[in-house]
């Protein structure tokens, strides 16, 4: 009788770990050193299978040289965008997005407003890039603002995966739909647990 085969945990990254600088350096200086750093780790570790959005990952493409990027890279992260046609999502997902959104726009028209109430009483360049600081806190800062923010979670759902981002918005979302997820800031301690596990 053949064993049963053990079930690999899936895990969904995002560009955030190879471009972000603050987070990148566990696997290199570049986001192609990055990426070429994360391979020699994760080639070590069966257990795991790495996933990334097709959509994302033609972002990544543009921020890293192709030439020097392995080829191991598309044997062990699997480029696949959500099965958007098949998946279902609960309606408290999109009121809360909808009543995020609505609180969003009244603090954008706030701030706005300061903005004009402020425009004659300083120097018009620093109001007018207070303004944009502060609007787009207000409008961008904890939410889903992209199609490829909505892949990684999607994808991360479909899979029943770990999620691995930096992107407050994405973990706030993937938060309410229930799915794990881990800073890239603990992720090369975690890749290398299973590498001692092994030994």
């Amino acid at each position: 009788m053949k064993p049963a085969k053990q079930r690999r945990d899936k895990v969904v990254l995002d560009t955030s770990l190879f471009v972000n600088p603050e987070v990148r350096n566990d696997f290199g200086d570049t986001p192609t050193g990055a990426i070429k750093g994360f391979l020699s780790i994760a080639q070590q570790i069966p257990q795991l299978e790495f996933y990334m959005p097709s959509s994302i990952f033609r972002e990544l493409l543009n921020f890293v040289n192709e030439k020097e990027i392995p080829g191991a890279l598309l044997a062990i992260l699997h480029q696949k965008s959500p099965n958007k046609h098949e998946m279902t999502c609960p309606a408290f997902f999109l009121y809360e997005l909808i009543e995020d959104i609505r609180e969003r726009v009244n603090k954008g028209l706030r701030i706005s407003e300061k903005a004009v109430r402020n425009a004659g009483k300083g120097d018009e360049r620093e109001v007018i890039q207070n303004m944009r600081k502060n609007y787009r806190d207000a409008l961008r800062e904890g939410i889903i603002d992209s199609k490829e923010d909505v892949d990684l979670i999607l994808l991360a759902k479909e899979l029943d995966g770990l999620l691995v981002t930096v992107d407050h918005g994405a973990i706030k979302w993937a938060e309410k739909l229930g799915i794990r997820w881990l800073l890239p800031s603990k992720f090369k301690e975690y890749l290398e647990s299973f590498i001692e596990k092994k030994e």
